[in-house]
Order: C-alpha cells, then sequence, then structure tokens
C-alpha cells in the first residue's frame, strides 16, 4: 500500500467540490487498496462577499453566468444528476417543505474545519466536512450561523464548547486568510483542486477511473523517486 496526500482546495457552496470526493472515494476504491490516502480540506471561498443573510441561489447564478430564470433551473437539474450519478444526492432531506437554495458566507465554516484537523486529524475533518456538504446541499440548513456550525460539529462528535472557542479566535481566522494566500500564490484559481504529495495538481472533478490511473501514476512515481 502506498501511502499519498491529498490537499482538497474546495468550497462548502460547491457542487463540483461535493461530486469531485464522491468521485475520488470511488478512485480509491478502483486502486484495489494500493493507495492509502491521507486527506486534508483546504480553504477556499468562491463568494467571500457574501451577506451574512445569505443570497438566493437561482439570482446568484443568473447573475455570474448570465442566465434566465429557466436556464438555471435547468442547470440545478442537471448539477443534481450529475451530483446523483457521483454517488452524493442533492435532493432535499429535511422536513417540510423545502426551503429556497441559498448562497451563504462560507468563512466560518473553513475555519471550523482547519480547527478540527489541528484538534482530532484528517478522518475526523473529513467526517465534519461531509458533514457541511449535506447541510448545505441536502438540508438546506444556514452553514453561515455559528450555532449552526456548532451544532454539525458537536454532532459528528468534536466538542462544541472548544468549537465555539476557537471560532472566537482571531488567530483561526488569520491563519485560514493565510492559507487562502497560500492558495492563490499557487495559482490555484477554481476548486476542487487536489494537490497530491505536495507536487501534483488535479482541477475539477474528474471521473473515478482517471483519477485512480493518476493516483497510481503518482504513486509509482514517488516509490521510485
Amino acid at each position: 500500500m502506498n501511502p499519498v496526500d491529498i490537499d482538497i482546495w474546495s468550497d462548502v457552496m460547491c457542487p463540483w467540490c461535493a461530486v469531485g470526493y464522491a468521485r475520488l472515494e470511488q478512485a480509491l476504491k478502483l486502486t484495489g487498496g494500493e493507495i492509502d490516502a491521507t486527506i486534508r480540506w483546504m480553504p477556499y471561498e468562491l463568494n467571500p462577499d457574501a451577506p451574512p443573510e445569505g443570497r438566493s441561489q437561482a439570482a446568484h447564478l443568473g447573475e455570474v453566468y448570465g442566465r434566465s430564470p429557466a436556464e438555471v433551473a435547468a442547470m440545478h437539474t442537471q448539477m443534481a444528476e450529475t451530483a446523483t450519478e457521483a454517488g452524493f444526492s442533492m435532493e432535499y432531506s429535511g422536513e417540510g417543505e423545502p426551503p429556497e437554495p441559498m448562497m451563504w458566507n462560507t468563512f466560518e465554516a473553513h475555519c471550523l474545519l482547519r480547527w478540527a484537523l489541528s484538534v482530532a486529524g484528517p478522518e475526523a475533518q473529513t467526517r465534519l466536512k461531509s458533514a457541511l456538504f449535506a447541510a448545505h446541499f441536502q438540508q438546506r440548513r444556514n452553514v453561515s450561523d455559528r450555532e449552526v456550525l456548532l451544532d454539525i460539529a458537536a454532532a459528528q462528535g468534536l466538542d462544541r464548547a472548544a468549537a465555539a472557542e476557537a471560532l472566537a479566535d482571531d488567530a483561526l481566522g488569520i491563519a485560514v486568510k493565510l492559507e487562502e494566500r497560500r492558495a492563490r500564490e499557487n495559482g490555484i484559481t477554481a476548486v476542487p483542486t487536489f494537490v497530491i504529495n505536495n507536487r501534483y495538481i488535479l482541477q475539477g472533478a474528474q471521473e473515478p477511473e482517471q483519477f485512480a490511473r493518476a493516483l497510481l501514476q503518482i504513486a509509482n512515481m514517488d516509490a521510485g523517486a
């Protein structure tokens, strides 16, 4: 088994990031156990200026892509189908009528993820990231709300009081901003971006077969280095 480090630059708001991770999981299975992946989630804000009250996803997509409401609805349907094929459902799973899909400010979510990595390690951070994806896409919760974030952290077995203390610490936010700057300085301008063993970059939600081939090739090259 070959150890491989995978840093994933990603945003909770990004549907392709959820799809990309689902496909990565499939790819790791396709390697037949040859890859022992350590996954870390790195911060990238698609909408750093998003207001505290959030913004309608439909309005945001219409403005960014210059699409009509009907075209935005078609984009949403196609994205949902792609996600389902990848193994990540974007169907609403909460109670009652589905709330309007929203775009939220994700800075504190990234702070929470960085804290989880530092205190509980990569596996716990990945469980938290998966829970944040589910909260946003499936439950349509406000993942910019600190109390919501703390609820999600506690549900994943993380210490709620310690998480609250961390989110109140300005130093954590500074650390996240520095990581975001590092991404820009290294030419990362889109997500998901997968950085393998700190050297190799794979961009976008690769198909599982392509992903598996790339991971095996990288592992073999580094093993022979």
